[in-house]
């Protein structure tokens, strides 16, 4: 059953964040519903509406949802994280409200908790515009991801998360307004030693029009990487790239003093101080980082 009130802990809250999804959000509520129900499990619905210009609202408040509305579109994030901030409950379940995850999971995803912080869909397939090119430019961002996450994501950007929400709170800061939330929400619980697990999902094409933009959003979720991995153990980027600068520059220098003109250049000093200052400032932002942790 729906609890709206009442005392909230281990109370689960269900967010969907939505812009313009009047055409599947009936049947995302209904399934929903239908899961919490048969499992027996108290929950609140709520529904952000992130300035939608169709019957979106109406739908949730005529369903009986807690509705929360942004007066202009201003991003899947921000209308992930005003969800968030607004949830009575101690636990999130996270999906969109187009219909392409499956209520069925959610479940099999309250399981892991409390033993794992936030549990993760893997989702089998991939839909939308330029899809064979989606496929390979997400797989290619996602080893990009493990690689300086040193550990494995299997879906770096999924909308489907059940999640605690005290820790959600502690990065809610650094969660950007635009569809690269759900990657930072995933790096901020795994860059910090948090207990993720990624269980597989179905995913399914969306009821409605995508809002997903192929360049811009794709240029945003690297940024989004390397802006985690910077903030949370800088050393693991700037470190490699000091490495590979002082290798640059003794190899020029060989060649300089013995193939070339006999002779150090400027070009060499400035490429290997470079390095060596370029590794002291990782050094010092890593001592930064280690000491806001404390």
């Amino acid at each position: 059953m729906t609890m709206e009130s009442g005392p909230t802990e281990g109370r689960i809250s269900i967010v969907l964040p939505a812009y313009n999804e009047e055409m599947g959000l009936g049947s995302v509520i209904r399934d929903i519903r239908r899961v919490m129900e048969k499992e027996g499990l108290a929950y609140e619905l709520i529904l952000v509406d992130d300035g939608s210009t169709d019957r979106t609202a109406a739908i949730g408040r005529e369903q009986g949802l807690r509705v929360l509305r942004h007066p202009v579109n201003r991003g899947s994030g921000a209308a992930r994280k005003t969800g968030i901030l607004s949830a009575r409950g101690d636990i999130i379940v996270m999906m969109d409200a187009d219909g392409t995850y499956p209520a069925d999971s959610i479940p099999e995803a309250l399981r892991y908790l409390p033993e794992y912080d936030q549990v993760s869909g893997v989702r089998s397939r991939e839909f939308g515009r330029l899809r064979f090119l989606r496929t390979v430019v997400k797989w290619a961002i996602r080893k990009f991801a493990s690689l300086l996450a040193k550990r494995e994501i299997p879906d770096l950007n999924t909308g489907f998360k059940v999640f605690k929400r005290d820790i959600a709170l502690k990065y809610i800061h650094l969660l950007p307004d635009g569809f690269s939330c759900t990657t930072t929400l995933t790096l901020a619980f795994v860059c910090n030693g948090h207990f993720v697990k990624h269980i597989p999902i179905e995913y399914f094409p969306r009821i409605g029009k995508t809002k997903f933009h192929p360049v811009k959003d794709t240029l945003n979720y690297v940024v989004t990487i390397l802006r985690m991995i910077m903030y949370f153990n800088p050393l693991r980027i700037i470190l490699p790239l000091s490495f590979l600068l002082a290798v640059i520059g003794v190899l020029k220098t060989i060649y300089d003093v013995y193939f070339k003109v006999y002779d150090m250049q400027e070009s060499d000093i400035v490429i290997l101080m470079t390095a060596v200052i370029l590794g002291v400032f990782g050094l010092l932002a890593d001592l930064i980082v280690t000491q806001g942790k404390r």
